[in-house]
């Protein structure tokens, strides 16, 4: 081990402020090299000397409690501090990622009755069973669901038979941001012959097809 590691490991040691530990670092380096250029070898010196924890120990013995404490309470701060800021940055980027929704009167990214319009479109396009339209118009995630096997599923939960399309019913609709994404998100309840429906549709700045649910 050389001089400066031996005598920076002893300074870490020391429950002392910053500018004594300053003041003990000089002062051993002082020392050592005092010896070695009166012929004495850095290992000879570190013998006699003691470990580091041993010489660290003697010097914590001369530093009075209050100095001691004033240390750990800065040195726990040291570890508080950047804890405290990782968690604000967590828990605003947290906030910034959760869904917020927005009157879509107000939006920047879409008109009212274009949406109301996709909707209907939608839903008229999944009551005919037309999916290579609906695929066109939807994003990647949505295309591998648009086919016969899964639509068939999602209304066989509600009826075998709906029967023929009646009425549809009011939109409603908000814009729904989430991170630097936007969406439209509009339910409306369509009424069958034999069931009603509720359809919660979603669509991206691009107005592609992008989520489903029915109940």
């Amino acid at each position: 081990m050389d001089t400066k590691r031996y005598v920076n490991t002893i300074v870490r040691k020391i429950r002392c402020s910053g500018k004594r530990k300053k003041e003990i670092e000089k002062q051993l380096l002082m020392d050592i090299h005092t010896r070695i250029e009166q012929g004495e070898s850095p290992e000879e010196i570190f013998s006699q000397m003691g470990t580091a924890k041993e010489i660290a120990d003697s010097f914590n013995e001369t530093v009075s409690v209050k100095e001691q404490k004033r240390y750990v309470r800065g040195k726990a701060l040291k570890i508080i501090i950047p804890v405290i800021f990782l968690l604000a940055v967590l828990i605003l980027f947290g906030y910034w990622m959760l869904p917020k929704s927005f009157d879509i009167a107000h939006s920047k990214y879409f008109d009212k009755e274009q949406v109301e319009a996709a909707m209907k479109e939608t839903i008229e396009l999944l009551d005919a069973g037309d999916y290579t339209v609906l695929q066109e118009s939807a994003d990647p995630k949505m295309q591998a669901l648009l086919n016969a096997e899964t639509m068939d599923e999602v209304r066989g939960l509600m009826s075998d038979d709906w029967g023929e399309r009646k009425l549809f019913g009011t939109a409603y609709m908000v814009e729904l941001r989430q991170g630097n994404r936007h969406f439209a998100v509009g339910e409306i309840t369509v009424t069958y012959e034999n069931v009603s429906a509720t359809y919660r549709l979603t669509f991206d700045e691009d107005m592609r097809f992008s989520g489903i649910y029915v109940r």
